[in-house]
Order: C-alpha cells, then structure tokens, then sequence
C-alpha cells in the first residue's frame, strides 16, 4: 500500500528526486525538530503542485526555482483529516521507514495521490 508505485516512477520520481535533492537537508532537520519535540513520530512530506490545506508550507517552489512546494505535517494530522483512515495507522506505523535514513513523502497532483518514501543523501 505505500510502496514505490511504478506509475511514481516514470511519470514524477524525475522531478521529485531533483527537488528533495535541492532541500533534503532542510527536509532532515525538519523531520528531526518534528520528533525532537514530541509533535509526532512520524513526520511527513507532502510534494505537491498546488497549494493544498494539508500541512504547513514549509518550502515555496517559486522561491527556491522547484517544481513542487512542499509542506510538513505528520500521521496524527492526516488522520485528523481523514486521508489516513483510524483503522489503516497500525498498518501505516509498520511501514513507516526509518526517519534517520528516509523521508516519508505525500505526492499530490491533478490524477495522483500516493506515500513514497526517499533516503536522505548520505552524509
């Protein structure tokens, strides 16, 4: 259910990749300050195209010459909104990647919506 869907592949994983290249370290100190203060364990990313109501923005494409703006939020938030339905969270902590090593990444465009998870670069 989150894996790296192949329709992510050909048609977003290109642009996606460059842009969490551009700010995976703001992305890094991000999600650490997310579980640093006990907001939430499971921080998350959401790339998207739009503005969206999910989130905070954290990231202004125009600013920064991106393709996707990129806002911060976290599992409690998607539940509260009902993306992430009460009974799927267990199955979504279990698949939840370790956040030290990879970015948990919400991509929203017009005809597609899905968790992809990145590995920061190494140090």
């Amino acid at each position: 259910m989150y894996n790296n869907d192949p329709e992510l592949n050909g048609k977003y994983l290109g642009t996606i990749t460059k842009d969490f290249a551009a700010v995976s370290d703001t992305l890094k100190e991000a999600s650490y300050q997310i579980r640093k203060r006990e907001i939430s364990r499971y921080p998350i990313f959401i790339f998207a195209k739009q503005e969206t109501s999910l989130g905070s923005l954290l990231i202004n494409a125009d600013e920064l010459a991106l393709d996707w703006h990129i806002y911060a939020s976290y599992l409690y938030d998607f539940v509260q909104r009902d993306v992430i339905s009460v009974d799927k969270v267990e199955d979504f902590e279990q698949a939840y990647k370790n956040p030290d090593e990879f970015c948990c990444l919400f991509v929203i465009d017009e005809d597609f919506t899905n968790f992809v998870f990145i590995p920061f670069p190494e140090d």
